[in-house]
């Protein structure tokens, strides 16, 4: 499995404020995230697989979501959380 507990803890630790604390928008962002990345990833090795194209267009869609919400509560966390990621250019 390529997201392991051990992985969800230590995103969460990094991002969010504590290991245990899966709340925080900024924990399910980098998970969403790091699970778009390898849905990227499997698709560029299986362009015909159209059940995981699907999940990766909800997964970014609930991102987007997420990522409006923080823009329109806390402008700060949400800049800070966009350059951490990496996620615009």
């Amino acid at each position: 499995m390529y997201l392991t507990a051990e992985k969800k803890q230590e995103i969460f630790a990094k991002h969010g404020k504590s290991a245990t604390d899966t709340g925080t928008s900024e924990g399910q962002i980098a998970l969403f995230t790091y699970r778009i990345n390898h849905l990227t990833e499997h698709l560029k090795k299986n362009r015909k697989d159209y059940n995981t194209e699907r999940s990766l267009v909800k997964l970014v869609g609930k991102r987007r979501s997420l990522l409006d919400y923080l823009k329109k509560k806390d402008i700060i966390r949400y800049r800070a959380i966009i350059k951490e990621l990496g996620i615009r250019k």
